[in-house]
């Protein structure tokens, strides 16, 4: 809207450029004008100034032209004031005006005609809600809601305005011409039309009261009587002081001023009557039954835009009469014609933007290409913006002025014109691009549909892809808004500058930072760590990644604590998430127990882990006994091991675990092998001393220890 109007004032540049170029010739052919003096140097022409600074230098360079040629016209208020002076001075002449007939008669004039008028209208009223209460007792309207109400309006209201109006005209014409019987006329007049207005719409309204639209209908109902009747009312008297016999007898200058009053009060009163039932009358248009709803949806969606929009015409209508009131009745017709052809210039967008819409819209029920829709978007934003400039140029055609041609005449037009072209382009561009490109990065990172349908996207890919999303997103959106600044007609150069020194001095003083970043790039780029991997870390932390930023790696540890380490602190990595892992068995039985038999029911807990239906999912090939491995001090020791997916072998351990110990309780022939510790006492000297006959025993001298298997002895 603002280059709307830079626009429309810029316009007023090339009438005012075109103006002394048809003035030099008139000037030229004038018998006083001078002959030139064929001595005198010719001056040059005064080259044209060029506009600088980009389209903000445009703007304001149309900004200070349009300021220097704009003044305040006080015609308007000059008339306005002089309408005054004239009406205040015909009130003058028409109180003090000598008359045959006394003040009094002319008041009873206006009072008999209300009160045949008011009586007439209280009679019919009286007898119409008699007949409607006859009427709604009848059986065919007690089913038919919609018929009692039009009748509730048409029996006492709208036809007693029709019949009330006629006879007191009728009784005017046996009363001389006066002031009081003039206005008493206007009254009549302005009030049957006001009933009579009132009536008819709210009958109108009576016809969409049924099913789902009866809350709508009951509001309005309750909502616009009285305002329509006031509308209606001031609409009828400003009309009704305009006519000649009214101005004669009163005066025209005072007819005109009020009416020119009442006509802005009845706009405003419509203006918030538009405004208070807006969404009331939204309601009527846009909802539909089910089936229409359904078998219709392009029609439904229009009907839901334009009830979102219904009273934007109509506002416009009232701001189109209220500034032609203002405007003493000065080019009505013109004024009138550029207000319908706006509002149908306004419906006609609305339905093509709809039709748009429409058309770009994605089909459910079949599956396009990503990029193919992607595109069609595209496509349609850049329909949607053609269609609001070829909207604003209509405008400004219909009301008197056009962009192009303020474009293509005048160098102020055409900087801004190109301005706003690379504007365009740029962002045309940068919009394209990224479109192509995160589209190209969500396919990648969209999983297949089924299992068969496509390989699964890599950790690394997961990884490694949104970074690069968000990069080229910076990246574009920098290259853009500095595009954008250069030809805005912003100086660039000291920016890139500046942001080269903050650079640098970020990159000298943060050196810390750049190495966890340098070191996490190439952390990520070798695929040493992806996200949902288990890793152990050197400086002692734990636990499953989830997430890479390009600075830190965080870890969720056993206990779910989240840690965050920067790269640069990381000097070793263990990644227990890669490709595969292996579930080893180191199993230790009795000297006296079975070889064969162990490796049996070794192999046989094994099987059972392969035939499991939660399990062999996580195995990678058949379990692997190496038979015995050693033999110490405590018994045998057998070895196998199962190869099984990354992750998996805590799972598949705890099974194996499981089924042996149980199947090894039910063998007689294998023992698993157990140290137990031994109670020994050993002498001090390795001899007992002899006991004399009638002596007192006396306790033993010595150690005692614990005698282990292995024979080492711990003391006790």
């Amino acid at each position: 809207m603002l280059l709307c109007i830079v626009f429309f004032a810029g316009s007023f540049n090339v009438q005012a450029a075109d103006a002394p170029a048809a003035a030099a010739p008139a000037s030229s052919s004038t018998p006083s004008a001078e002959p030139a003096d064929p001595s005198t140097p010719a001056e040059p022409d005064k080259p044209e100034i060029l506009v600088q600074g980009g389209l903000l230098g445009a703007i304001s360079s149309s900004i200070d032209d349009v300021q220097s040629k704009l003044d305040i016209d006080e015609h308007l208020f000059d008339s306005w004031r002089l309408r005054a002076d004239r009406a205040a001075d015909e009130l003058d002449k028409l109180v003090n005006k000598p008359s045959s007939r006394s003040k009094w008669s002319v008041a009873g004039d206006f009072l008999m005609l209300s009160a045949v008028w008011m009586g007439a209208f209280a009679l019919l009223y009286m007898l119409g809600k008699l007949i409607v209460g006859r009427l709604n007792r009848h059986r065919y309207l007690l089913k038919r809601e919609r018929v009692r109400g039009v009748l509730g309006y048409l029996i006492p209201f709208t036809i007693p305005a029709v019949i009330c109006l006629p006879l007191t005209l009728y009784v005017s014409h046996f009363l001389p011409l006066s002031a009081g019987r003039a206005l008493a006329l206007c009254l009549a007049y302005s009030t049957s039309s006001g009933i009579f207005s009132t009536s008819i719409i709210l009958c109108v309204i009576v016809l969409f009261n049924s099913g789902h639209k009866r809350a709508a209908v009951a509001l309005i109902r309750r909502l616009s009587p009285r305002p329509l009747f006031v509308v209606g009312f001031l609409a009828a008297l400003s009309d009704a002081l305009t006519s000649p016999q009214i101005a004669r007898q009163i005066g025209s200058n005072v007819t005109t001023s009020v009416a020119v009053f009442t006509g802005l009060f009845a706009s405003a009163v419509f203006c918030m009557l538009v405004l208070r039932v807006r969404r009331p009358v939204a309601h009527l248009i846009r909802n539909r039954p089910l089936a229409s709803r359904i078998s219709r949806p392009a029609l439904q969606e229009t009907l839901k835009i334009f009830s979102s929009l219904w009273h934007w015409p109509i506002l416009l209508m009232i701001l189109v009469s209220a500034v032609n009131l203002i405007g003493a009745g000065e080019d009505s017709q013109k004024a009138l014609r550029c207000a319908l052809l706006t509002t149908v210039l306004l419906i006609s967008t609305v339905f093509l933007s709809t039709l748009f819409q429409h058309m770009f819209k994605p089909n459910e029920a079949r599956v396009e290409h990503a990029y193919k829709q992607r595109l069609l978007s595209l496509v349609h934003a850049l329909m949607r913006i053609g269609l609001a400039v070829g909207f604003i140029e209509l405008l400004g055609r219909i009301w008197g002025f056009s962009l192009f041609e303020f474009a293509q005449r005048n160098a102020l037009g055409k900087v801004i014109s190109d301005s706003l072209s690379s504007i365009g382009l740029i962002f045309l561009v940068t919009w394209l691009l990224w479109v192509v490109m995160d589209t190209a990065i969500q396919e990648a990172l969209k999983p297949p549909i089924n299992s068969r349908s496509g390989r699964q996207p890599s950790t690394r890919v997961k990884t490694i892809l949104p970074l690069l999303r968000n990069a080229i997103k910076i990246v574009l959106v920098v290259i853009c808004a500095i595009t954008t600044m250069a030809n805005l007609g912003i100086n660039v150069a000291p920016l890139l500058a500046g942001a080269g020194v903050v650079g640098l001095a970020i990159g000298f003083g943060s050196q810390q930072l750049v190495q966890d970043v340098i070191t996490g790039l190439f952390i990520i780029i070798e695929d040493t760590i992806s996200i949902g991997d288990w890793v152990v870390l050197d400086s002692g932390h734990a636990g499953t990644v989830e997430s890479l930023t390009i600075r830190t790696l965080r870890l969720r540890d056993g206990k779910g604590f989240v840690h965050s380490v920067p790269f640069g602190q990381i000097k070793a990595v263990t990644n227990q998430s890669r490709q595969f892992a292996y579930a080893f068995f180191s199993f230790q039985f009795t000297y006296d127990s079975d070889v064969d038999s162990a490796t049996s029911l070794i192999r046989e807990a094994g099987q059972a882990i392969s035939d499991d239906l939660l399990l062999k999912g996580k195995l990678q090939g058949p379990l692997e006994v190496f038979g015995l491995d050693r033999m110490d001090m405590n018994g045998i020791v057998i070895t196998a091991q199962f190869r099984t997916s990354s992750g998996g072998q805590y799972a598949v351990s705890r099974a194996f675990n499981d089924r042996l110990k149980r199947l090894v309780d039910k063998s007689s022939d294998v023992r698993f092998a157990q140290t137990y510790p031994q109670l020994v006492m050993s002498p001090h000297n390795g001899n007992t001393p002899p006991v004399e006959e009638g002596a007192e025993q006396q306790p033993l001298t010595g150690k005692a220890t614990l005698i282990n298997k292995d024979g080492s002895e711990t003391p006790v």
